[in-house]
C-alpha cells in the first residue's frame, strides 16, 4: 500500500494535462515548474556556478572533500540547474555534501554528443576545484540519470579518477526504448510513453545512432565502474531500464542495487515533501552515499 499523500498526488498528476503532449516550448516552460509543489531544502544554501552555467546547493554541515555532481532530468530535450534546485537541496542536506548542477545542451539545438561533452567538462571542473574523487557522488533523474552513467563511461575511457558511486533516479539508459517494461507498465504509467520518449530521443540524437554507448549507456562497458544505486517507480514504462543496468553492471563485476517503489512514478523522489515515499527515498540515497563518501 502506498501512503494517501502519494495515492492523492498520483491522482492529480493523472488528472492533469500531460506534459508530453505539448508542444516543445510549452514543455521547457512546464519543466521548469516542476519542483512548484515540493517542500523547500531547510538551511541550504545556493550559490551560482559560472564556470558551469549551473548553481551550488551547499548545506550547513558537508563532509570535507565530499561533493555530489547532480544531472538534472528532462529527456535530453528540457530542464535547467534551475528545475531541480530544491530536489538538489535535499540530497545535500541528506549527503552531507556540497552539490553541483551544471547546465548542459539540449537538442534539438545541440544534438548528441553535446551533453556528455558538457557534462564530462563539469565533472573534471569539480574535481579540479577540490572535490575528492573517492568522496564524489554523481547523480541525475530520468535522462540527467543516464547522463550520469554516460559521464562516468566517458571519464573511465579517458583515464580520469571514479567517483565513489553513482545514483540513479529512474534512468532512462536504452534511447531505442525496446525493453518489455514498455508494454507492461503502459496502462499504469501517467507521465511517459514509449512514443513520446522516442520523439524526445530522436531530437537529441540528431540521427545518430541509439545505440551508441553514450547516448544508451546500457549498450556500454559497464566493467571498471564504481558502486551503482538506481530507484525507480514500479509503475513506470523505464522500469526496465534499471532492472536490465543493474543485472548488466552486477554481471561486469560491479556493485549494483535496484530499489523498486511499489505503485511509485518516474522521478517519484524529487516530489520531497509532498509524501513520504519521496522523503525516504532521498533519505536513502543519503544513507548509501555517506557509506561510500567515507
Amino acid at each position: 500500500m502506498i501512503s494517501g499523500q502519494a495515492q492523492q498526488f498520483w491522482t492529480f498528476i493523472a488528472n492533469s494535462p500531460k506534459q508530453f503532449e505539448l508542444p516543445l516550448d510549452m514543455r521547457r516552460r512546464a519543466g521548469e515548474r516542476a519542483e512548484s509543489m515540493t517542500a523547500e531544502p531547510r538551511g541550504v544554501a545556493f550559490s551560482p556556478a559560472p564556470e558551469v552555467g549551473g548553481l551550488w546547493a551547499e548545506p550547513p554541515e558537508a563532509r570535507e572533500g565530499a561533493a555530489i555532481l547532480y544531472l538534472y532530468g528532462g529527456g535530453y530535450v528540457l530542464g535547467s540547474p534551475k528545475s531541480r534546485r530544491k530536489t538538489v537541496g535535499h540530497l545535500a542536506l541528506a549527503c552531507e555534501a556540497r552539490a553541483l548542477v551544471p547546465h548542459y545542451r539540449v537538442g534539438p539545438e545541440h544534438p548528441f554528443p553535446a551533453a556528455v561533452e558538457d557534462s564530462l567538462r563539469a565533472y573534471q571542473w569539480l574535481l579540479a576545484e577540490g572535490a575528492d574523487p573517492a568522496r564524489t557522488i554523481v547523480a541525475g533523474d530520468s535522462a540527467g540519470g543516464g547522463l550520469a552513467l554516460a559521464t562516468i563511461v566517458a571519464a573511465r575511457d579517458a583515464g580520469l579518477p571514479a567517483c565513489a558511486g553513482i545514483a540513479l533516479i529512474s534512468p532512462w539508459t536504452d534511447l531505442a526504448c525496446e525493453a518489455e517494461s514498455f508494454a507492461s507498465r503502459a496502462s499504469a504509467d501517467i507521465t511517459c510513453t514509449r512514443e513520446s520518449l522516442l520523439e524526445m530521443a530522436g531530437w537529441y540524437l540528431g540521427g545518430a545512432d541509439p545505440r551508441h554507448p553514450l547516448a544508451s549507456p546500457l549498450s556500454a562497458d559497464l566493467s571498471g565502474l564504481p558502486p551503482i544505486l538506481c530507484l525507480v517507480g514500479g509503475d513506470e514504462v523505464l522500469l526496465d531500464d534499471t532492472i536490465f543496468l543493474v543485472r548488466k553492471a552486477g554481471m561486469a563485476g560491479g556493485e549494483a542495487t535496484a530499489i523498486v517503489a511499489a505503485g511509485m512514478q518516474h522521478v517519484y523522489p524529487i516530489w520531497a515533501g509532498l509524501f513520504p515515499e519521496a522523503d525516504e527515498a532521498i533519505a536513502r540515497i543519503g544513507d548509501w552515499a555517506r557509506g561510500r563518501m567515507g
